[in-house]
């Protein structure tokens, strides 16, 4: 029976970090994610916070939850007391109304919703001036969910100006 000759190979040198390996990373974190994240989002797991625009719950934020599949998708949830900010910015979103009455100022017109109405904001060079208020009481908030595809607003080059704070605002 012939002697096998045993040869140990020397470890390989880790690879040196440059943009290529960062991406190769950022891929496979990608596929991961994909295959690994949560598919169901509950609303206790995320944070209900007053903004400047409002009170707002953030289920998908790719800045704020990385762990999240769809990291193209920006979907919120606001609550309006009485009134949100007023803010400007390229439109292109949607806005499914969960509960009560109110309006949106668009561009200085006025549009009124209600439970199970669905809100587009048009997408527009300049882009497009809105606020949004509850009708009914403010112990009764009027509570929407917003959807936003990022990669249109990449696209457009969105940029968003806060005109006026949220009265329940406090700096």
């Amino acid at each position: 029976m012939a002697e096998q000759e045993r040869v140990r190979e020397r470890e390989r040198p880790p690879i040196s970090d440059n943009v290529y390996e960062r991406n190769m990373r950022q891929r496979k974190e990608f596929v991961e994610r994909n295959k690994n994240g949560p598919v169901v989002i509950k609303r206790s797991d995320r944070q209900l916070f007053q903004a400047r625009q409002g009170k707002l719950l953030y289920y998908l934020c790719p800045n704020n939850h990385k762990e999240t599949p769809l990291q193209d998708w920006r979907v919120f949830i606001q609550e309006i007391r009485t009134n949100s900010g007023k803010h400007r910015h390229a439109g292109g979103l949607l806005i499914y109304v969960l509960e009560g009455t109110g309006y949106t100022i668009v561009d200085g017109e006025r549009l009124d919703w209600e439970k199970g109405d669905l809100v587009q904001l048009p997408l527009k060079v300049g882009g497009v001036e809105h606020q949004h208020f509850n009708l009914g009481p403010p112990e009764k908030p009027a509570i929407w969910i917003a959807i936003i595809c990022m990669p249109i607003h990449e696209y457009l080059a969105s940029d968003m100006e806060q005109i006026e704070n949220s009265p329940d605002f406090k700096e």
